[in-house]
C-alpha cells in the first residue's frame, strides 16, 4: 500500500483525464520557430505536467499535420513549377515528406505527443473520414446545415475556380491591419464573403477574377449569437479562460454593420450632381442629402454618426438586411467596410484534394473545407491513439465530453474565431438531441489556451510575409532543446506578443552582452548543474556516496512547499512564464543555501552541519526535479539516475514526501560522478566560443 502524504488545502483541481491538442501546422512546409516556440513547447510542457500530475495513462496529447487546404495545393503547385520537387511527385507524397520532417523536428525538441498524425495519411486519416461523416450527419439531422449558393472567384484566363489562397486582396473588416486578405478570410483570421474582398487579384493570371455562384454546405453559425454570449458569460464567471480570448470572441457577437465614409456619402451619385467630393462649403448639405437617400434605400437599421469620426456606422438586424444595404451601395459605386459578426460557416468546397463530404440531397463530389475538418481532426487522432493503446476508439467521447475529463486546445490568437466560436457551436449542436435547443455548455467543451504572437526581431514573421521565420531545426545548430524550451516558455505569450531575438541572427558588430536566448537556460547549465554537482561531490567525499537521513530545515521545507504550490497554480492557469520565475527563485535559493553553509561546515569541521546541508539540498533537488521535469526531461533523467531517485520523484502524489520516500533504494550509494560533469549541457558551439574567449 502506497504511503499517503498530507497535501495542503485550497489547491487547484485537475481533471481525472485530459486531452491536450496543439494547433496543426500545414503540410506544405517544415516547422519554423513559431510553430515550436509559439505552441508546441507550451502544449508539450503542459502534457508532461499532466502525465506527472494525474498519470500518463490518463493523458492523451495529440496533434498532426494539416494535409488539406488551399495553402498546401498552392505550395505544391509552386514547388513543382520551380523544380524544387520532382514533377512526378504526388500531393500525397508531398505532404508525407513534410509530415515526416515535422515529426523529426518535434522529436529533436523533445516534444512528445502520444500521437502525431496527419489528416490524409495512415490510420489517422481513416478515422478522420469517419469523424467528418459523423459530424456532418449529426449537424444535418439536427437541421443545422444549409446548402447555399455563394460567390466564388473564377479566373477566366486559366478557366478555373480559384481556391482560397489563389486570390489575394485587402481584408474588408473595419480596422483590420492584415497584410493579406484571401478569398474568404484574411491572414489574421477574419471571415467574410468573397464578394466583400477589396481589390481581389488572381495569383494565377495576376488579373482581377470574375465571381460566379457556387453551391456549398454551410453551418448556420449566424444563429448562435445569443448562445455564444451566454457561453462567454459562463466562462467569465466560472473559469480561468484568458480574458483576451473572451474579449476576442465577444467582438464577433455584434449585430451586422457596415461602415461608409462620410465623404463618399456626400458624393452619393443619387443626390450629388457635381464631380468628385463636394467642396467644404457644400459638404454638409451634400452629406445630409446623401445620408437621407441611403437611409430610405436601406432596410430597417440604426445610424451611428459621431461628429469626430470620418465614417458612419449602419447597424442591421440580420445579415440579409446588411447584404441588401451593401447591394444598394454597390449600385451607387460607394465602397464600404463591414464589421465583425457571425456569418454562415462554410463546411464544403470543390477542390478534389480533401476529405469527402457525404452525398446528401443530390449534392455529391464535394470535399470539406480545411478549416472545419481541421477542428475535429484532434478527435480523429484521439480515436487513433486509443486504438494504439488497445482501447475502443469509441471511448473518445468519454475523453472529450466526459464529466471527469477535460480537453485543452493550444492555439494561436489568430485562430480564436475558428476554435472559440465555430468549433464550440458545431460541437454543441452536433451533441444536442434533434429537436432540442442547443446549449453551448462550457463543461463539456474544450478549454482554449490561445497564445499571443511570437515575433522575430520585433517583427511578425511568417512563411507568407516578407520577413521569413528561421526554421526550428536550424536553431538546434546553435542552442540545445532545453535552452530553447526554457526561453520560449519565459516569453509570456499568455499575456502579450513577445519577440524572439537570438544573437546568432545579428551581425557580429551588433551582438552585445549575453544572448537573451541563453538567459533562462543558464539556470540549468550554470546554477542547477552547480548545486547538483556540489552535493554529489560532497557526499562522495565525506559520506561514501550515501545521502544522509535527517529532518529538512524548516526554511527549506517551507520554500519548497511554496514553490510547489505556486508552480502548480501557474500551471493550472497556463502562465508558463511565471513558472520559469518560480524555478529561478527556488533553484537560486538552494544554490545560495549551499554556498553560505558549506564553507562554514568545512571551516568548523562540522560533520553534523554538513550532513544537515546535504539533507536540505538533496530535498531541494528532489523538488526542483519535480518542477523541471515537464520542461527539461532529459537533463532531469540524468540527475535522477545519478542521485538514485525512483520515478516517484516525478509523481505529484509524492510532491511533499521526504527524500527517503522517493529514493530507489534508501541507504545505497549514489552513482559516482566524474569531474566536471554536466547534467544540463551547453551546445557544442557555445562550448567552442567559451574556449576561444
Amino acid at each position: 500500500m502506497e504511503k499517503e502524504f498530507k497535501k495542503p488545502e485550497g489547491r487547484p483541481v485537475f481533471p481525472k483525464k485530459a486531452v491536450i491538442t496543439s494547433g496543426m501546422p500545414y503540410g506544405n512546409k517544415e516547422l519554423h520557430f513559431g510553430h515550436v516556440g509559439g505552441l508546441f513547447v507550451h502544449a508539450d510542457t503542459f502534457a508532461r505536467f499532466m502525465r506527472d500530475r494525474i498519470g500518463a495513462e490518463n493523458v492523451i496529447f495529440v496533434s498532426g499535420t494539416d494535409c488539406y487546404g488551399s495553402p498546401i495545393l498552392e505550395g505544391f503547385r509552386k514547388q513543382q513549377e520551380s523544380g524544387a520537387i520532382p514533377s512526378d511527385m504526388t500531393i500525397h507524397d508531398y505532404v508525407e515528406k513534410n509530415h515526416k520532417a515535422q515529426k523529426k523536428t518535434l522529436e529533436a525538441y523533445e516534444i512528445k505527443p502520444d500521437y502525431y498524425g496527419a489528416s490524409a495519411l495512415y490510420r489517422g486519416s481513416e478515422f478522420h473520414v469517419e469523424s467528418s461523416r459523423e459530424i456532418f450527419e449529426a449537424l444535418y439531422e439536427r437541421g443545422q446545415l444549409k446548402m447555399m449558393s455563394t460567390p466564388q472567384f473564377y479566373d477566366p484566363e486559366f478557366k478555373v475556380l480559384l481556391n482560397g489562397r489563389q486570390v489575394v486582396g485587402k481584408c474588408p473588416i473595419e480596422g483590420c491591419c492584415s497584410e493579406k486578405g484571401y478569398a474568404d478570410e484574411c491572414d489574421l483570421g477574419h471571415q467574410y464573403m468573397p464578394s466583400e474582398l477589396i481589390d481581389p487579384k488572381s495569383m494565377l493570371s495576376g488579373k482581377k477574377p470574375e465571381i460566379i455562384e457556387v453551391k456549398n454546405w454551410y453551418f448556420s453559425l449566424e444563429n448562435f449569437t445569443d448562445e455564444m454570449q451566454e457561453y462567454i458569460n459562463e466562462l467569465r464567471a466560472n473559469t480561468n479562460t484568458r480574458k483576451y480570448i473572451l474579449n476576442t470572441i465577444e467582438e464577433f457577437l455584434k449585430k451586422p454593420v457596415i461602415y461608409v465614409q462620410k465623404k463618399l456619402i456626400a458624393a452619393n451619385p443619387k443626390t450629388y450632381t457635381g464631380e468628385g467630393i463636394p467642396e467644404k462649403e457644400t459638404f454638409d448639405a451634400a452629406y445630409a442629402a446623401g445620408l437621407a437617400e441611403l437611409t430610405a434605400a436601406f432596410p430597417a437599421h440604426e445610424v451611428i454618426a459621431e461628429e469626430k469620426k470620418p465614417s458612419v456606422t449602419f447597424v442591421f438586424a440580420s445579415l440579409d438586411d446588411r447584404d441588401k444595404a451593401r447591394a444598394a451601395l454597390a449600385e451607387r459605386n460607394i465602397n464600404c467596410r463591414t464589421g465583425k459578426t457571425l456569418v454562415p460557416f462554410r463546411l464544403s468546397g470543390n477542390i478534389e484534394w480533401g476529405v469527402p463530404v457525404p452525398e446528401c440531397e443530390g449534392n455529391k463530389d464535394l470535399t470539406f473545407w480545411v478549416w472545419p475538418e481541421s477542428l475535429w481532426a484532434p478527435i480523429s487522432f484521439t480515436k487513433t491513439c486509443l486504438e494504439e493503446r488497445g482501447k475502443d476508439p469509441s471511448e473518445w467521447k468519454d475523453w472529450w465530453m466526459g464529466g471527469d475529463s477535460k480537453v485543452y486546445q493550444f492555439i494561436g490568437e489568430d485562430n480564436i474565431y475558428f476554435y472559440g466560436i465555430a468549433e464550440m457551436a458545431m460541437f454543441a449542436a452536433a451533441d444536442t438531441p434533434a429537436g432540442e435547443p442547443v446549449k453551448i455548455d462550457y463543461k463539456k467543451l474544450p478549454q482554449l489556451v490561445a497564445n499571443r504572437h511570437i515575433l522575430f526581431m520585433d517583427k511578425k514573421a511568417s512563411s507568407s510575409s516578407e520577413i521569413k521565420p528561421p526554421m526550428a531545426q536550424d536553431l538546434l545548430a546553435f542552442y540545445t532543446p532545453e535552452q530553447l524550451r526554457m526561453h520560449f516558455l519565459s516569453l509570456g505569450l499568455s499575456t502579450k506578443s513577445s519577440s524572439f531575438k537570438p544573437q546568432i541572427y545579428l551581425p557580429e558588430a551588433e551582438r552585445e552582452g549575453v544572448d537573451p536566448v541563453l538567459k533562462e537556460g543558464n539556470l540549468l547549465t550554470n546554477v542547477f548543474n552547480r548545486i547538483v554537482r556540489s552535493c554529489l561531490y560532497t557526499v562522495q567525499k565525506y559520506n561514501d556516496s550515501v545521502i544522509p537521513e535527517g529532518t529538512v530545515d524548516e526554511k527549506i521545507k517551507k520554500a519548497s512547499e511554496d514553490a510547489i504550490l505556486e508552480y502548480e497554480r501557474h500551471m493550472y492557469n497556463h502562465d508558463f512564464h511565471r513558472i520559469t520565475y518560480v524555478l529561478d527563485d527556488y533553484i537560486r535559493l538552494l544554490n545560495k543555501h549551499y554556498a553560505n553553509n558549506i564553507k562554514k561546515a568545512e571551516e568548523e569541521g562540522g560533520e553534523a552541519l554538513r550532513n544537515q546541508l546535504l539533507v536540505d539540498c538533496f530535498y531541494g533537488i528532489k523538488t526542483a526535479l519535480l518542477l523541471l521535469h515537464p520542461i527539461a526531461p532529459t537533463g532531469c533523467e540524468t540527475v535522477r539516475e545519478y542521485v538514485g531517485l525512483s520515478e516517484k520523484v516525478y509523481d505529484w502524489n509524492y510532491a511533499f514526501a521526504d527524500l527517503q520516500d522517493v529514493l530507489e533504494t534508501p541507504g545505497v550509494a549514489t552513482k559516482f560522478l566524474p569531474p566536471r560533469f554536466d547534467f544540463f549541457v551547453r551546445h557544442e558551439s557555445q562550448l567552442a566560443q567559451m574556449k576561444e574567449k
